[in-house]
């Protein structure tokens, strides 16, 4: 007989891979969307169309809607989906999809400085040890890599890191509001807040949009799959799994979303960007608690192993 225990790490493991491989191509897609139709207008529709998708689901499995918590969902909202996409498509308008890809990373890293403000971990040396290279590498890859530094670059880039700043922030809040509503309903709803929060946006790129078939492509894509269903899949695992086990998606999705960049948007890469990237994951794996000697891809799945058994039904 399979041994169950063994399975189920399979199960979320191979779930963490797919998650990443559907964000990290986000990157590529936004970047495809946002030059056509503005950043804010890209952004907007992507949650109309997974707030769409989601209602659809919310419906057919008849969940109800978490009315009564819709302040929470309206701050998740700006923190966890409006914001963080928001930033990423105007980043994107002059940051490559691979730099964009490996600069998300630093959100493990504010991350765990907000753990540690909400006094749910602290910061030990390794960690702080951690933050100041993730730091060091975002600089290698802005300063050195294959595209030439300018004061446009390095805006991009730090409006990039804000988006993954405020990402990261939200990462202790989504985990405290599972235990309060259902995956589903939390997904929605915070998507359909981020809807509100952006429309003002996406009324003023409006006027100046190019509807083209491939960014329309490119933003049914991001709504239906990158984020309302890869959002749903990643609340899920949430509720399994410890939260940086979780936030270890992070990593693959980068990787995916420099390999998507390279393979279909013939962006060109360097030994520097590998550097800066490789710090960044180093710092990550620091901050996580990781130790970068023993750590192995398959690895991952062992986060699951302390879970208690009434979770493995």
């Amino acid at each position: 007989m399979p041994d169950n225990r063994l399975i189920l790490k399979a199960k979320y493991f191979f779930q963490l891979v797919a998650l990443s491989a559907l964000w990290g191509a986000s990157f590529m897609l936004t970047r495809m969307a946002a030059p056509a139709l503005g950043p804010n207008l890209a952004a907007a529709l992507r949650m109309v169309l997974a707030t769409l998708m989601l209602s659809l689901i919310m419906y057919k499995l008849k969940t109800p809607w978490p009315l009564r918590h819709w302040r929470e969902l309206f701050l998740l909202g700006l923190l966890a989906v409006a914001g963080p996409h928001l930033l990423y498509a105007r980043s994107s308008l002059d940051l490559p999809a691979g730099y964009g890809a490996l600069l998300t990373v630093t959100s493990v890293l504010f991350g765990a400085f907000a753990s540690a403000w909400l006094k749910e971990e602290s910061l030990s040396l390794p960690k702080m040890l951690g933050c100041t290279l993730g730091f060091a590498g975002a600089a290698l890859v802005v300063r050195l890599g294959p595209v030439e530094p300018s004061h446009t670059l390095v805006v991009a880039a730090l409006t990039c890191m804000a988006g993954a700043a405020i990402s990261g922030i939200s990462t202790p809040y989504l985990k405290k509001s599972i235990a309060r509503m259902e995956p589903l309903q939390i997904t929605a709803g915070m998507h359909a807040a981020a809807v509100v929060l952006m429309l003002p946006g996406a009324l003023y790129d409006l006027p100046q949009a190019h509807f083209s078939l491939r960014a329309m492509s490119a933003v049914m894509v991001m709504g239906f799959v990158t984020s309302g269903l890869a959002y749903w899949m990643y609340m899920r695992i949430m509720r399994h799994v410890p939260p940086m086990a979780a936030l270890s998606s992070t990593f693959l999705s980068t990787g995916f979303g420099v390999l998507w960049a390279v393979l279909l948007l013939d962006e060109p890469t360097s030994a520097a960007m590998a550097s800066g990237g490789g710090l960044i994951l180093l710092a990550c794996m620091l901050v996580m608690g990781l130790n970068p000697l023993r750590w192995k891809l398959s690895g991952m799945a062992d986060y699951v192993s302390d879970l208690p058994a009434s979770r493995h039904k």
